[in-house]
């Protein structure tokens, strides 16, 4: 008895040991980030949302029309965190594609592939695979989730988005679903940056939840800022009923206009 229970002591240990170890993080994407050409900041915006633009890019907005976001962080997929690297793919405003690998002593254990094409998703673990109009929906809210942390301009220059004031730290902000649906973002904004602080939306979890469930996509403020917005680096995301984040993501490299078109269909790296 004395020498199984060392033996499942020794296992556990070297188990949680390997997740101790930060993955290496993925290559270069291989074109650098094209020059934008850029539009006029709109007029009439909520304050909270102008304030934010204008601290952000000035009185010119670039026009995105792709992203590659390419970083390291944690999952807690079924309890357990696993250090993690990543690539996420955005046809900006359209489409995208995540790579994730998951690792144990920086080898890769568990590697996740999402796409989110065309308007419809496809979820693919090691154990299952997922697609569906709710995993639709539910990708929707990720991928304009994703673009708020990366290139938050699209929200300006894509016709299909609008915001609505409500008051002076919060905004509504309306996304296409589809041809004929759209999602609903609660956007929260920090008095004392003007950073976006929160988004906030009713999501499907997967194609076989019954309902919707608050999910909160937030940052964390002391994470160095990223990209041309200069939005922090880091971020989080967490289901209401779960109480804390599942999920920590920390972008390391972020290239817009480059070429997706192959990659976005493409699986691995």
């Amino acid at each position: 008895m004395a020498i199984a229970v060392a033996v499942i002591v020794v296992v556990l240990a070297v188990g949680w040991l390997g997740l101790q170890f930060k993955p290496a993080p993925f290559p270069d994407y291989p074109e650098a980030s094209q020059p934008a050409e850029t539009v006029p900041l709109p007029e009439g915006l909520p304050a909270p949302v102008e304030r934010y633009y204008r601290a952000a890019y000035g009185d010119e907005i670039p026009v995105v029309h792709s992203v590659v976001i390419t970083g390291r962080g944690k999952l807690r997929p079924f309890g357990l965190w696993l250090p993690a690297r990543y690539r996420f793919t955005h046809d900006a405003g359209q489409g995208y594609r995540h790579y994730i690998e998951a690792t144990w002593f920086r080898i890769p254990a568990m590697k996740i592939n999402e796409r989110y094409v065309d308007g419809e998703a496809l979820m693919e673990l090691p154990w299952m695979k997922d697609e569906g109009a709710k995993l639709d929906q539910a990708a929707n809210i990720g991928m304009w989730a994703e673009l708020a942390a990366s290139a938050p301009a699209v929200f300006l220059t894509d016709p299909r988005v609008s915001w609505r004031a409500v008051d002076d730290e919060t905004a509504i902000l309306i996304v296409p679903l589809g041809d004929d649906a759209t999602d609903t973002f609660v956007v929260r904004f920090d008095p004392e940056t003007d950073q976006i602080a929160s988004l906030e939306a009713m999501r499907y979890r997967d194609s076989k939840s019954a309902d919707k469930v608050l999910w909160i996509a937030s940052y964390e403020e002391d994470s160095p800022p990223i990209g041309d917005a200069g939005v922090p680096a880091t971020g989080t995301a967490t289901w209401l009923d779960q109480g804390k984040p599942w999920a920590y993501f920390t972008a390391e490299d972020i290239r817009v206009n480059v070429d997706v078109d192959e990659y976005l269909r493409a699986r691995g790296l």
